[in-house]
């Protein structure tokens, strides 16, 4: 029989949900997003917040199964309403021809930047993925993953520090 909720210490509890709960969280959130990275994204701002309101999870009678899908649901239908995820057109913008030297540079730039991304820490991903693909500043940034602003500097210098590294080795 599984420990009850409330006889667990916090840390306790918040170790069963990621475990017990996060995979199924990320799979939910990718079938809504169509993005492995974004979704694992809110799976870990689910947790977050569910660390914040341990104290409720812990009282709250069964499963907080259906507490986390809910958090989960409202921060994926957050993310799609933000202005940054809406395309966009007015009459009097304009746009330079794509041309096909972009397409080309863009497939090798996702060709090299891809598995450079992958050697970095979750962390350090999350940070470059927010500040670069998602331009995002700093504040912003902190904000979403929860962690002070001086904690995504730090990441932002050591991730592009490690970039380079990695990029290009002759020079470390």
């Amino acid at each position: 029989m599984a420990t009850p909720h409330t006889a667990m210490s916090r840390s306790e509890l918040l170790g069963t949900l990621v475990r017990d709960h996060r995979d199924a969280l990320v799979s939910y959130a990718e079938r809504m997003l169509g993005d492995r990275g974004l979704a694992e994204d809110i799976a870990q701002e689910t947790m977050i917040r569910a660390w914040r309101n341990i104290d409720r999870l812990r009282g709250a009678e069964g499963s907080p199964r259906g507490w986390l899908f809910t958090v989960t649901r409202h921060l994926v239908i957050d993310w799609v309403r933000k202005p940054h995820t809406r395309r966009e057109v007015t009459a009097d913008s304009h746009h330079e021809p794509v041309s096909a030297t972009d397409d080309i540079e863009a497939v090798q730039h996702a060709l090299v930047v891809g598995p450079l991304l992958g050697r970095l820490s979750p962390e350090h991903r999350a940070v470059l993925v927010h500040i670069y693909l998602c331009d995002r500043t700093i504040k912003e940034t902190a904000g979403i993953l929860g962690v002070p602003q001086g904690t995504v500097k730090s990441r932002h210098h050591n991730a592009l520090r490690k970039l380079r590294a990695v990029a290009q080795p002759e020079a470390a």
